[in-house]
């Protein structure tokens, strides 16, 4: 007990010292206020030049989200070397139609006081697309190429104190450069850090917990110390550990003579650790207090958690030693509508509606992610496998990481595991995206470069590799070398690489593919590994896939019968910009069909089967719609995604009967499935039953009338007025009744007042080229998204939607100061 009041003690007087020392360590956030301009522009580096007439925006920025869509942008002809025909094929809609290609500059004014004279100055960026080259104050000061990396530089020898300073940067997003779409632009955030000379360094902390019990938690800590003055100094390095309450439970302090660079190994013990888990993801943060002659020169803060990971070649994933199957989705890094700028809440959305899925891991296909995703994962309690690259020498595009890899893969490897090492949700590095290495004889080699990085850097953590030519990389060695060994679209030869290969600790690591637009019904209703309509849609049936990829059930069928799989990650969580597979030969479209939830964070059908299958959630879920006006008397099948044990279909009070699942085919493992209904305008009715065979839940689908009226659903009424968070509103058209107008495509006006703005419109159709940052758009299938975004100053943003004679429909939102 007294030492439980020390503790207390101790971090109250601690928080007021720090409080009272906050200039020990100063880190700024650079967001507002920058000058940008595209195209390269002479002397744009130099704090004289005149940039008056340069746009003003806010970073994180993606300088193409708001442009004109155009598919005349990135048009390629290409060799599509699956097909065997040796003619080159036309490919639009590629990187997502917008102009990401070209040099964009940007300027910062920022000041230094004379107060800080004989402090280091920093910069650093969570990412920039791309070829970033920084200068300060008219002096080139380094630069850094890949697009997804963060890195950080030093100015303290380019600044002066007491003046304006100019922070300035050139990018440049070379032409096929990419397969999907990148953004372009500041679109990460950046920060100004002071520090004293003898202060932590940059991601100076490593910690791991290697020995766990339910008594105590071991804690390794390795610390990185700078000494940048040019005599030794005696450094004394304080660390205090503290859970998520805010109470030190351990602390440890070390001295040493250091000038230059200090390494530090403290070990301490945490009785009773809380683990971190997906369903309770608790942390502690580590404190770091260096000390010379006992004045506190810098204070440094690392969160972390207690757990463990064990990847089993038999028994699958262990989480804490508790099996965990991995039902992970792959996300690309833009944020539909708002493009690649990062944004925490859009970033938590797209999350909260994975979590609500049954998902619990992610891969960050194919790039190193935002700081946010991760910390977010970190919070939410999602696993995360961060991936490194999509090629290495021998590469898919022209202008791609191939010219990079020699001189930057290290450093590249290197800057992603320092900065996430930390974090509990991080349980495996990724070296690559089916890189073509995997066909050639020497593949191992760059392959082992890598993984040795890995190993180096973090030996507490396994390496994979994502393949999709299994051949050529078990033939060249290339899957000997990774610890985990990933399957791209590959289910059917889990078992026999398992037989042959029992030392394999195999999962899917790309899966599926299934193609679908939201709310679009193909007939007749079948299988289909080519898909194209003349609609340029896909069916929400869910039974359309590329030929190299599966419906949903295959991959479940696989996971099922081999227990010795990791899991899966399926392609992908949300529709993404670029890649509008099938349709990138030449139409209209300009983003992917891949999604479980479409562009605009609406969900498909295709989410509810997840759900069903990963979640205890109960789900029912009948498709499609019943709007079927000319196709009386056709026959519409109906689909239910439940995980009730048996349902009953009644179309207009009359029974089709009552289904369970059964394993007569994959299909009917996992859906209801009745194929001989008869449409006639009216309504389809499910009954869950329990296993007792009471009714526990009723779904219906009416036949909607005439489009009459429009109906918002914000997902959250009140936000922070920080200029920065966001309110996501579904638009609807709805009938008379309220019912959704299935077929609707109905053109809608929007209007914001108040203390906020539109910041984009998005239908999650792939086919509509209409510009985000319009303030008209067609609904999609009677559905679309308005974000809208706060300002700083609290009040109301009120958002008024009207159109095509139906009732308008507004709504407010509050706006807060935190």
């Amino acid at each position: 007990m007294i030492k439980k009041i020390f503790f207390s003690i101790a971090f109250i007087l601690m928080s007021i010292y720090c409080f009272s020392n906050n200039e020990i360590r100063k880190t700024i956030l650079l967001d507002e206020n920058w000058k940008f301009s595209l195209g390269e522009i002479k002397n744009a580096s130099l704090l004289n030049f005149n940039d008056s007439s340069w746009e003003t925006v806010s970073v994180p920025h993606d300088w193409a989200i708001r442009k004109q869509f155009d598919l005349n942008q990135d048009i390629q002809w290409v060799q599509v070397r699956e097909d065997g025909d040796k003619e080159p094929k036309l490919r639009t809609g590629r990187t997502g139609a917008l102009p990401i290609f070209g040099i964009g500059w940007y300027r910062k004014i920022i000041e230094i006081p004379e107060s800080d004279f004989g402090k280091r100055v920093f910069v650093e960026f969570d990412g920039a697309m791309s070829q970033a080259m920084v200068y300060c104050n008219g002096e080139y000061v380094s630069e850094w190429p890949y697009g997804y990396s963060s890195f950080s530089f030093e100015l303290t020898k380019y600044i002066k104190h007491g003046q304006r300073n100019l922070l300035a940067v050139r990018l440049e997003n070379k032409p096929e450069s990419s397969r999907w779409y990148s953004g372009a632009g500041i679109y990460r955030n950046v920060r100004l850090v002071s520090t004293n000379p003898i202060h932590v360094a940059h991601w100076g902390t490593y910690i791991t917990t290697p020995a766990i019990t339910a008594q105590k938690g071991t804690v390794s800590i390795q610390t990185k110390v700078l000494n940048q003055t040019e005599t030794s100094e005696k450094v004394e390095l304080v660390t205090e550990i503290y859970n998520s309450k805010g109470e030190m439970v351990a602390a440890t302090k070390t001295p040493k003579q250091i000038i230059g660079e200090g390494q530090f190994t403290q070990i301490m013990e945490v009785k009773n650790p809380i683990l971190w888990d997906i369903n309770s993801p608790i942390r502690y943060r580590a404190i770091s207090k260096v000390f010379v002659n006992k004045v506190l020169k810098d204070y440094y803060e690392t969160p972390f958690g207690f757990r463990s990971i064990r990847f089993d070649r038999n028994n699958g994933f262990f989480l804490n030693d508790k099996y965990l199957k991995l039902q992970g989705v792959c996300l690309h890094h833009d944020l539909g509508p708002l493009g690649a700028a990062v944004n925490y809440r859009a970033t938590q959305r797209q999350l909260e509606i994975m979590k609500e899925m049954g998902c619990n891991a992610i891969r960050t296909s194919h790039n190193p992610p935002s700081p946010e995703l991760i910390e977010l994962c970190d919070s939410m309690g999602f696993v995360v496998m961060i991936e490194s690259f999509d090629e290495w020498k021998n590469g898919k595009n022209l202008n791609g990481y191939n010219r990079l890899f020699n001189e930057w893969a290290e450093k590249d490897m290197v800057a992603m595991i320092h900065r996430d090492r930390n974090h509990p949700s991080v349980i495996v590095w990724s070296i690559g995206n089916e890189i073509r290495e995997q066909m050639e004889e020497d593949g191992k080699t760059e392959a082992q470069f890598l993984v040795d990085i890995c190993h180096r850097e973090d030996p507490s953590r396994p390496t994979t590799a994502a393949f999709d030519r299994p051949d050529g990389a078990l033939k060249n060695g290339l899957a000997d070398v990774v610890d985990l060994v990933g399957f791209n679209y590959k289910p059917f030869i889990y078992k026999k690489v398992h037989a042959d290969h029992p030392n394999y600790r195999i999962y899917g690591s790309e899966t599926a593919s299934t193609l679908s637009s939201r709310g679009v019904y193909k007939f007749p209703v079948k299988g289909n590994n080519n898909p194209w309509y003349n609609d340029y849609q896909t069916s929400s049936y869910d039974l359309d896939y590329p030929f190299w990829g599966s419906t949903p059930d295959t991959e479940f069928e696989m996971q099922d019968e081999c227990d010795f799989s990791l899991g899966e990650f399926v392609w992908t969580g949300f529709d993404y910009l670029g890649e509008p597979t099938p349709y990138n030969e030449g139409t209209p479209a300009k983003s992917s069909y891949f999604g479980i939830v479409d562009l605009a964070g609406l969900k498909k059908d295709r989410f509810y089967l997840y759900q069903s299958r990963w979640s205890t959630t109960p789900v029912l879920h009948l498709l499609p719609h019943w709007n079927w006006e000319g196709r009386q008397g056709d026959t519409i099948p109906v689909f239910c995604y439940t995980n009730y044990p048996k349902v009953e279909l009644f179309v207009n009070g009359k029974s089709m009967g009552i289904k369970e699942k059964t394993n007569e085919n994959k299909y009917e493992k996992y859906r209801l499935i009745w194929n001989n209904v008869v449409y006639q305008p009216g309504e389809i009715k499910a009954l869950a039953y329990n296993s007792n065979g009471e009714t526990v839940r009723t779904e219906i689908i009416k036949t909607a009338g005439i489009p009459a009226k429009i109906k918002l659903t914000a997902d959250r009424t009140s936000i922070i007025a920080d200029g920065k968070d966001l309110s996501f509103i579904t638009i609807e058209v709805v009938d008379k009744e309220g019912n959704i107008c299935p077929n609707a495509q109905r053109l809608l006006f929007f209007k914001t007042e108040g203390n906020g703005t539109l910041k984009a419109l998005c239908n999650g159709d792939p086919t509509d080229l209409t510009s985000f940052s319009s303030n008209y758009m067609k609904v999609f299938n009677g559905k679309m998204v308005a974000v809208i975004g706060s300002i700083k100053s609290d009040g109301e943003i009120k958002l008024s939607v009207s159109g095509d004679r139906l009732i308008n429909a507004e709504i407010t939102v509050k706006t807060t100061i935190k």
